[in-house]
């Protein structure tokens, strides 16, 4: 079978999910890779960095010959072994270094060496990223963006999983939007989310209709949406979910008290884990002091310890409707109505899940729908 080609064929790698083998050094990665991508490194950080102060000091062949120095033997082998492995479980995937430079093409090299050809990115990880920052910038502008809004805990990500053309935000920062938002998965680096924000972006455009998005603040925990991005959804028409305040007290305290004490005790046991979602939830709470104003937040703080109590002796979750119920409707819904008041943005239909998906399954163009 004639060797595969390198290539530079950028879209069809990412809407088809091919995998990738990224060989960068550890640190590299953690910096920002792709949602398809493997780390299996050429060199591990430490012989990175002394590579490259040889390189400044002595040049390109003085740093060459101290990799290869460092790179040999049995770590030699141990590498060139996790190569083929990752070849032969994807043998339609791709290699690349930072440029598709010297480190893709020495593992190409070595792999062939063993009668395994395998094809690089050209251009490495600096091309395919200046790839994605102007899909997204592409996307955005082109796309035609209808928000899912409404007040907290209305379950707006329920209904936005089951639309029919949609860029789960939340999801993809790992991070549910609000003080109380953090989940057990570390979120990704500001670069990752960017990159798979594009590549969500890059198969949405291939579908017609308009994208829903979740009607997001500037930040999602830590991940910042891109300028572009928010400057479109600041002026987009909007759907509004509504639901009753107890509905909306049900919700939350199914997410983010039942099921976050049982994530935290699948994790970590149960006794440790109930003490590590206490520490969760007081600490979500402490985030918002300072709006809150100190007496509030004391009031608040007492009513949450007493309801975890009751919560680990007796299994009983009253306690935790009552500090729901005062900071739903004395914070978040007033800020709430301050914000919609405030959005340029038309309000196309409000009502209840099932009419919001029955309006939208009824829509017949993103033009007729918005009139960008």
């Amino acid at each position: 079978m004639p060797a595969r080609p390198d290539t530079d064929q950028f879209q069809q790698l990412f809407l088809h999910d091919i995998p990738l083998m990224d060989v960068r050094a550890p640190v590299e990665f953690s910096q920002g890779a792709f949602p398809q991508a493997e780390n299996i490194p050429l060199m591990n950080d430490q012989e990175r960095h002394a590579v490259g102060i040889r390189y400044k000091e002595s040049g390109q062949e003085a740093a060459l010959e101290l990799g290869h120095s460092l790179v040999r033997d049995s770590i030699k082998s141990e590498r060139i072994a996790a190569w083929q492995d990752f070849a032969r479980r994807h043998p339609h995937g791709y290699l690349y270094c930072f440029r598709g430079g010297l480190r893709s093409r020495l593992v190409q090299s070595w792999l062939a060496e063993t009668g395994l050809e395998y094809p690089l990115i050209q251009g490495g990880y600096k091309a395919l990223r200046r790839y994605l920052i102007d899909t997204l910038e592409a996307e955005v502008a082109r796309q035609s963006l209808v928000l899912v809004s409404g007040r907290t805990g209305t379950g707006k990500t329920r209904l936005l999983v089951q639309l029919p053309k949609q860029v789960d935000l939340e999801g993809l920062a790992k991070h549910r939007g609000s003080s109380f938002g953090r989940t057990l998965e570390p979120q990704p680096s500001q670069i990752d989310f960017e990159n798979a924000l594009a590549i969500n972006l890059l198969k949405t455009g291939t579908q017609p209709g308009p994208l829903y998005l979740e009607d997001e603040s500037r930040l999602v925990g830590r991940c910042a949406l891109p300028l572009s991005l928010r400057e479109k959804m600041a002026r987009s028409p909007m759907i509004i979910l509504e639901r009753t305040l107890d509905e909306r007290i049900d919700i939350i305290l199914e997410d983010y008290v039942v099921n976050m004490a049982l994530a935290f005790q699948d994790r970590f046991g149960q006794e440790t884990g109930f003490a590590q979602f206490s520490e969760f939830l007081r600490d979500s709470l402490a985030r918002l002091r300072k709006r809150l104003g100190g007496a509030r937040y004391q009031q608040l703080d007492s009513v949450m310890v007493e309801a975890l109590e009751s919560q680990a002796s007796r299994g009983d979750l009253t306690g935790h409707r009552v500090w729901i119920h005062e900071l739903l409707t004395g914070y978040y819904d007033p800020m709430y109505d301050y914000q919609l008041a405030n959005r340029q943005g038309e309000v196309l239909h409000q009502g209840s899940l099932d009419d919001l998906l029955d309006w939208t399954a009824s829509r017949p163009s993103a033009n007729a729908l918005t009139g960008l």
